[in-house]
């Protein structure tokens, strides 16, 4: 979702709804047929954005904020386009701070959860809150007290949330994201060198082809 669209879209939409996306193309099939053309489905960056995964490994980065409806509407596609990768393609999440009020609040919350090791249990939660049951989750009391509901210590996750480490967290993304030069979401990184979204695209599950081909392409050391 672009910047610039977010509040529209929201007012159209209402935040509780989930915007479904054209699934014009299938996961993983190969990068052939209609080819795939720099400029046009994807853009190279001008200076490379770091990366965290070791040599021998690409990196795909997904932007995203967890008050996007359409960020909402890709999580299962992009979760079962994940569980499929090889070995030595690695995805990361990396939450903006662009969309909805107060956003670095939502960064934080994606990063206090990673420093406590519930992210595989509640990433998918957080956004059925928002989206499904519309809780706000602006503020971190009242994180707090729906997290509680799902389990996890109020004072651990304040603790977490307030943390040096997850405030240094917050900075390296908005690095990242000036970096790619993101301008709205769900986009995708693929090793700190290219950049496609459904701008570009058309839709984000042809985004993930081109990533699938970008990352084949880094691989054979192009």
């Amino acid at each position: 979702m672009q910047r610039r669209e977010f509040n529209r879209a929201l007012t159209a939409a209402g935040l509780g709804s989930a915007v479904a996306l054209p699934a014009t193309f299938p996961l993983n099939a190969a990068a052939q047929g209609p080819g795939f053309e720099s400029g046009r489905d994807y853009l190279p960056l001008k200076q490379p954005a770091p990366v965290e995964t070791p040599a021998g490994q690409v990196e795909v980065v997904e932007f995203f904020s967890y008050y996007c409806p359409h960020c909402n509407a890709f999580e299962p596609t992009l979760e079962a386009w994940s569980r499929r990768l090889p070995k030595d393609v690695v995805l990361r999440r990396v939450p903006v701070a662009f969309v909805g009020p107060r956003p670095e609040t939502r960064q934080r919350l994606y990063y206090a959860l990673e420093a406590l090791g519930q992210l595989n249990q509640l990433h998918a939660k957080v956004f059925r809150a928002v989206h499904v049951d519309r809780q706000r989750l602006e503020d971190p009391a009242g994180m707090a007290d729906w997290l509680a509901t799902q389990g996890v210590d109020k004072k651990q996750f304040t603790d977490a949330y307030n943390s040096f480490s997850v405030a240094a967290k917050v900075g390296r993304a908005n690095q990242l994201v000036s970096a790619y030069q993101v301008d709205g979401v769900p986009a995708l990184g693929v090793a700190g060198r290219y950049y496609t979204d459904a701008s570009l695209t058309r839709s984000m599950e042809r985004s993930l082809q081109v990533v699938d081909y970008l990352a084949g392409e880094v691989k054979k050391g192009r």
